[in-house]
């Protein structure tokens, strides 16, 4: 029961992760389709980017150490960032998500090397939160049993 529980809480953080870094891929891609004219998106690549993400994120936490919740933002944890931000790019050309423009995948690869930062700086941040708010109740705690 102990490893199911592990298992399933490693899922629900890949589908949550998956979420949000399909919203990030998307978001870029309708900005891109936008300022080229166009207010309609491709169904094909939305389902393209939301397996992509699926899988990205799966390597992140199993193969990369889920490097973007990390402790500190260290050389691998760059490192992997760039990696998966060039994967990404990499991906955008093999299924022409930005016209196979190399300005427009080089600015992509950036971006998502930014989301990276501010996922990164969202752990570090609900981490500190959780900690601040763990040592409160215990405070609380040992405060109740000393009137008891």
């Amino acid at each position: 029961m102990k490893r199911f529980k592990k298992f399933l809480r490693w899922e629900i953080e890949i589908d949550f992760k998956a979420c949000l870094y399909f919203f990030m891929i998307f978001f870029y891609y309708a900005v891109y389709r936008m300022l080229g004219g166009s207010r309609e998106a491709d169904i094909a690549a939305a389902a393209e980017m939301i397996v992509t993400a699926y899988v990205m994120c799966y390597a992140q936490v199993y193969l990369l150490r889920n490097f973007d919740e990390s402790e500190y933002l260290g050389r691998y944890e760059t490192a992997a960032a760039a990696a998966c931000s060039m994967l990404y790019g990499a991906v955008s050309c093999v299924f022409g998500w930005f016209e196979r423009e190399i300005a427009a995948t080089a600015l992509f690869v950036l971006y998502m090397l930014v989301c990276y930062l501010v996922m990164f700086l969202c752990y570090y941040i609900r981490r500190r939160i959780d900690t601040r708010q763990l040592n409160l109740e215990l405070e609380e705690y040992k405060r109740g049993e000393k009137r008891a």
